[in-house]
């Protein structure tokens, strides 16, 4: 049944038109949803590093490890599009918080398992913390007005930088608690850190229940499900879908593989794998509030040319093996020419710009959502989000296949250019074929006109 509008003002919430002002409470609602977020992220991604010491407890190898990680991933993303259109239609306060104390309990439980095959079951359900995402942004897109909600989703968004909080404090916890026992049972060592991720997201539900506005907004609450469905009709959404892979995916998986990518290729060890990988997940989550600031002032189509600029020239550096060419002259002699290597100094460099665009990226494509789909912000940037997600499920594989494949461990990052010129090529493409629509007229004088101009001179002469 449809809840209509008078129930909900009944219950003290509030249906919101698709243009409205920034709420009084706007600013209580970004910092919890994003403190929320930065935690549920650091939960759905710490399997990064309990995985290490999973693997020799339970001497599992290097397969049945990855799909750990991989079925959190999964869990995280395919949810996003419901949990968007239950935020838009009950308030994203109500829903924020059952998914608080709901992933507690599997949080809790991970610290229990003694097998594989019970931690593949809680990895899973651990993972639907990922889909708080699409929850805050119809949220956040609810409390703030047109002009505002760049930089707010941006903020909120950055809350992706928890992807690197059990990478700083699970080692040195993992290591200082080993072998000790706590109150209840818990045990310490990598047993540890799910149990304190389980009690510090009941304490955060309770906090967002005290602090956050209790007459909630939505955008969405007296509409049918079909209608809200609706714009899922229209290519552009697929667009930004695809778009949103080259940004948030691509961060997801880099933010597993480079730890390896470094070890393997550079030599380093675990700890410094991991302090790298940090020097671009934190610009591709903290650059995000930028991103939809600049994206409210320029425009999101000007931010994606450059993130997409920036994301091809850093990929396509990135691409290029290790080698040098090969000549053999007539006289059978051969010389060597063109010799290039990249050392670990310049790769992050490299990787750490590529990290920027993307933390700009993910916010000017977000920007385009509620500039174009105003009203159904939940059920648009759920599927956005669900299949970004997914890409960060997907592109692991396509790494590790294309490597044997080619023997190349830089054929990741070709990859990664492909996807991304086919998204700049599809954008510009479809600017094209807009500003052609709007002005038919000009279309077939851009080549002329300034033959135009040199026939008026002569006539005015």
């Amino acid at each position: 049944m449809t809840t209509t509008v008078q129930e909900a003002a009944d219950r003290g919430d509030e249906t919101i038109p698709p243009a409205h002002p920034t709420g009084p409470g706007a600013n209580r609602v970004l910092a919890m949803s994003t403190i929320d977020f930065t935690v549920m992220f650091a939960v759905w991604m710490m399997f990064g590093i309990l995985g290490i010491e999973i693997q020799k407890e339970l001497l599992l190898d290097d397969v049945q490890l990855s799909w750990i990680s991989a079925l959190a991933v999964l869990n995280g993303s395919i949810w996003r599009l419901p949990a968007g259109i239950i935020a838009d239609r009950i308030g994203g306060r109500k829903v924020t918080i059952v998914m608080l104390a709901a992933t507690a309990v599997p949080a809790y439980l991970v610290s229990t398992a003694h097998s594989y095959g019970m931690l593949l079951v809680l990895a899973f359900l651990v993972g639907f913390a990922g889909n708080l995402f699409s929850v805050g942004v119809a949220w956040n897109a609810a409390w703030f007005g047109r002009n505002r909600q760049g930089f707010a989703l941006g903020l909120f968004g950055a809350g992706n930088v928890g992807a690197s909080v059990t990478k700083f404090i699970g080692p040195p916890l993992i290591a200082g608690t080993a072998g000790m026992t706590f109150a209840f049972g818990v045990q310490g060592g990598w047993r540890l850190v799910p149990v304190l991720y389980a009690v510090l997201l009941v304490a955060l539900a309770v906090i967002t229940w005290l602090v956050v506005p209790r007459q909630d907004r939505m955008a969405g609450q007296s509409k049918p499900i079909r209608e809200m469905l609706a714009p899922l009709r229209h290519l552009r959404v697929w667009r930004f879908s695809l778009y949103y892979v080259a940004v948030f995916g691509s961060y997801v998986a880099l933010s597993a593989w480079l730890p390896k990518y470094y070890i393997d290729n550079f030599g380093v060890d675990l700890w410094s794998a991991a302090l790298l990988t940090a020097l671009f997940i934190f610009p591709a989550s903290l650059l995000r509030p930028l991103g939809g600031w600049i994206s409210d002032r320029l425009g999101a189509r000007t931010v994606m040319y450059v993130t997409f600029g920036v994301m091809l020239v850093t990929s396509g550096i990135l691409m290029m093996p290790n080698g040098h060419i090969v000549i053999s002259h007539a006289d059978g002699t051969r010389t060597e020419h063109l010799g290039y290597a990249i050392n670990v100094v310049w790769f992050t460099v490299l990787v750490f710009l590529l990290g920027c665009a993307m933390g700009v990226g993910k916010a000017a494509v977000y920007k385009h959502i509620p500039e174009y789909f105003p009203d159904n912000v939940g059920s648009v940037g759920g599927l956005v989000g669900m299949l970004g997600g997914l890409g960060g499920f997907i592109l692991p594989p396509l790494f590790a296949y294309t490597k044997a494949w080619s023997g190349f461990p830089t054929s990741t990052f070709f990859v990664l250019f492909l996807l991304t010129a086919v998204c700049a090529i599809w954008m510009h493409l479809t600017i094209v074929a807009m500003l052609h629509a709007k002005a038919p007229e000009l279309a077939d004088h851009f080549d002329t006109d300034h033959i135009d101009t040199r026939s008026h001179q002569e006539v005015g002469a």
